[in-house]
């Protein structure tokens, strides 16, 4: 039987989580796994006497050092988020001895590799399994579970706050703004969204997908992020009518000796498993040279499946310290692949395009005499309503064009006066 005493930072939705399973489990992870888990201090800024009650030999401190100091204390779980002081109690929890566990995809985005390092160093071990999907075991099925492959691409939709606005945008004929407020009423949406409708919280995420698939550290700040402020429920009723949906993917593709990695708005085909996940579900699709393509699916937020996660990762360290208890390989710090990151300028794929626009004649020509001037072919054209001198949507679909020569293209229709407002656009991806 392995014993891991567990100091818990954070007692936030997830860490009230954790200990509730953990409480009502323990029996039966001790019996299935060997593997007892004791919690043995608790802290936060405040207290939460029902976490306390259920784990009444626990001591409770606001002094996180006290938790790193213990030597009574084999495992420093770590879930009060942000960069710091996270990072610190990471990197302290280490240095000490002590294994860590967390769901931090911010420290592990950014100080990933010089914590990896560390824990080589000290033969201790990170474990982050909830930092990307919550529950879904991503990390471990690409470190472990199809250990041996290659990744040519991943598809993710990693940010449930974000799936769940588009869906309930798609299903109940929202506006953003209603999406986002029942969000934040459901608890999926914080009172300040920004990280996760910027497109900022899937670029954390894919970032660290990057890195164990493709063996490529990059920096958040490189990876191209839009959010989703600008779709709009016309949108998805002209991409529902050409067979589309819309959904904010993490991607990134192997293209020679360089790696694309970009987060956007895209449009599928609603035929692809992908376009089915909804609500506050997450989802990756890998493309792997052997195996052929794998999709994982689940609850990407909430309590309990961002807990599941975590005590997923205590109970696989508790295994391997009975195993012998050498470094998770999960903790390379190399960078397997000496791949650079492609700009974004570079990058190909068909478009949707629309466009407010005054009905009248000659707009439409001039348009498509601007697009095909920057190299950018029409696949088909759309214009959605007649309403003489007034702005009308027009809809396009582009064959495949260089970013760079839309991005071009559209300054200049921008400049038209008949052109009303900022054109939108949404990449389209064939998968």
């Amino acid at each position: 039987m392995t014993r891991i005493s567990l100091g818990l930072i954070g007692l936030g939705t997830v860490g009230q989580g954790l200990v509730k399973l953990i409480s009502s489990r323990r029996d039966s992870i001790r019996v299935q796994f060997g593997v007892d888990i004791q919690v043995k201090a608790l802290c936060d800024l405040r207290p939460v006497p029902a976490l306390l009650k259920a784990v009444p030999a626990a001591r409770f401190t606001k002094d996180f050092k006290s938790i790193l100091s213990d030597p009574g204390i084999d495992v420093v779980v770590e879930l009060i988020g942000g960069l710091h002081p996270a990072f610190e109690i990471i990197r302290g929890a280490l240095s000490s001895g002590k294994n860590v566990v967390t769901a931090n995809k911010a420290v592990i985005s950014h100080h990933g590799k010089e914590l990896f390092a560390l824990a080589q160093k000290t033969s201790k071990s990170v474990y982050f399994e909830s930092a990307v999907l919550a529950g879904v075991p991503i990390i471990k099925t690409l470190v472990e579970g199809v250990a041996g492959n290659r990744y040519n691409a991943i598809y993710g939709i990693v940010n449930g706050t974000c799936n769940y606005i588009l869906s309930e945008m798609q299903t109940s004929k929202m506006s953003f703004e209603d999406a986002v407020r029942l969000a934040q009423k459901k608890g999926y949406a914080e009172s300040d969204p920004t990280l996760d409708i910027s497109g900022g919280d899937s670029a954390h995420k894919l970032a660290i997908l990057v890195s164990l698939a493709m063996g490529k550290t990059l920096k958040v700040k490189d990876i191209h992020a839009e959010g989703i402020t600008q779709i709009s429920q016309e949108d998805l009723v002209y991409a529902e009518e050409m067979g589309l949906s819309v959904k904010l993917l993490g991607i990134a593709k192997k293209k020679g000796d360089g790696v694309e990695a970009r987060v956007h708005p895209t449009l599928i085909s609603r035929r692809h498993p992908l376009a089915a996940v909804n609500g506050v579900y997450n989802a990756v699709l890998m493309e792997a040279d052997a195996l052929g393509d794998v999709l994982l699916v689940g609850q990407g937020a909430g309590e309990m499946a961002a807990a599941s996660g975590v005590l997923s990762d205590v109970i696989n360290l508790g295994v391997a310290t009975r195993q012998g208890g050498a470094t998770w390989i999960g903790n390379d710090p190399r960078e397997i692949e000496k791949l650079r990151l492609l700009p974004m300028s570079d990058i190909q794929t068909e478009f949707y395009i629309r466009l407010m626009v005054v009905d009248r004649p000659g707009v439409l020509s001039k348009i498509t005499g601007i697009l095909g001037k920057k190299g950018v072919s029409i696949a088909s054209v759309s214009q959605k309503a007649v309403s003489k001198n007034a702005a009308v949507p027009l809809v396009m679909l582009t064959h495949t064009a260089k970013e760079s020569s839309i991005r071009a293209a559209l300054a200049e229709i921008r400049r038209m006066r008949d052109v009303k407002a900022p054109p939108v656009t949404i990449r389209v991806e064939e998968l």
